[in-house]
């Protein structure tokens, strides 16, 4: 059986380590991500789902378009060399190294209607930390902070997911994807504020609410001053992709 390309079974080492912090089960986060930083991302226990949201920080305006990224790469897969674009043609992240080779960009987010009806209801006041959160509106908790809203929601990715399309379209969660141990590397091109839900794909059909933790690593992958090099396997992956860093790089002359 030959190898899948895009798939890194061991990544680089990271030159420095920033900071680090471990995403519980179930939970949420949010911060911003520096141009030049990027983040290891590692599925600690097999299973995990991490759904994500990013906006350009200085312009939340500007947010990720999972329509022009997958047209601009011809692809319905996210792994390494994938970039994810901006509304604005604009490169915000990149994937440099990946265990997986598959990531999901259109199986959406779960919530609280669909969580009810596939798990039932645990609230905080009897459950405390084992209560239920689905992943709208986690992500609606972190951008709330910001000022953001409802109406800034957009198609989300769920890395560390894959769904299977069958020849009539419809989609089928694939289990037993990720595995304890799995990772990938997200590089941010631009100032970017992201937000992240650990709560289960909403394609998921185990009817027990069973999330997963994940871990974040941040490290310096380039000065903010300096230009991803014309070699970098996400810039010259295909022409669309040279003329997506072009335009961010503009930003920070």
């Amino acid at each position: 059986m030959q190898s899948n390309p895009s798939v890194d079974f061991d990544l680089p080492p990271i030159p420095h380590v920033l900071w680090e912090t471990v995403l519980p089960a179930g939970t949420h986060w949010s911060g911003v991500l520096r141009r030049g930083l990027a983040l290891r991302v590692v599925d600690l226990e097999g299973g995990a789902n991490l759904a994500a949201l990013f906006y350009r920080q200085e312009d939340p305006l500007e947010r990720y378009n999972m329509a022009d990224t997958l047209k601009a790469q011809h692809t319905a897969r996210f792994t390494r060399g994938v970039v994810l674009y901006s509304d604005m043609g604009r490169v915000i992240a990149s994937i440099t190294a990946d265990t997986l080779g598959w990531h999901d960009p259109v199986g959406g987010v779960g919530d609280a209607g669909l969580f009810a009806t596939k798990y039932g209801s645990a609230r905080y006041q009897e459950h405390r930390n084992e209560m239920i959160r689905n992943g709208r509106d986690s992500l609606l908790v972190e951008l709330a902070k910001y000022g953001l809203g409802a109406r800034d929601l957009v198609a989300n990715v769920n890395f560390f997911s894959k769904l299977d399309a069958a020849e009539d379209g419809s989609l089928t969660f694939a289990p037993d994807h990720s595995r304890a141990g799995d990772a990938f590397d997200l590089r941010f091109e631009m100032n970017t504020l992201a937000a992240f839900s650990s709560a289960p794909h909403p394609f998921d059909p185990s009817p027990k609410y069973q999330p997963k933790p994940v871990k974040l690593i941040a490290y310096r992958a380039y000065s903010v001053d300096d230009r991803v090099p014309a070699d970098d396997p996400c810039r010259s992956s295909c022409a669309e992709n040279e003329r997506g860093f072009v335009n961010t790089e503009r930003l920070f002359v």
